[in-house]
C-alpha cells in the first residue's frame, strides 16, 4: 500500500538547519549594527546602536552554543 502522507523531516536536522540560519542572520545583523555605529558614532542614537551590537553578539553566542548542543551525541549533552 502506498503511503499518502510523507514522513516528517528529521527533527534534529531541522533544528540544526534553523540554528544555522539564525546564526547567519545574527552575523548579518551584527555587521549592519557595527557599520551603523561607524557611520554615526557621534549620533545620540550611538548608545542604542552599541546596545544592539552587544545584544546581537550575545544572541550569536547563544545560537552557536545551541547548535553545538544539537550536534552533540545525545549522551554527551549538557543538562540544564
Amino acid at each position: 500500500m502506498l503511503k499518502i502522507v510523507p514522513d516528517p523531516p528529521h527533527t534534529l536536522h531541522s533544528l540544526e538547519d534553523a540554528l544555522i540560519q539564525a546564526a547567519e542572520h545574527a552575523v548579518c545583523a551584527l555587521a549592519i549594527s557595527q557599520q551603523a555605529m561607524l557611520m554615526q558614532s557621534k549620533s545620540p542614537a550611538a548608545v542604542l546602536m552599541m546596545a544592539t551590537t552587544h545584544e546581537l553578539e550575545s544572541l550569536r553566542s547563544l545560537i552557536e552554543f545551541a547548535l553545538i548542543q544539537a550536534q552533540a551525541p545525545f549522551e554527551s549533552r549538557t543538562p540544564h
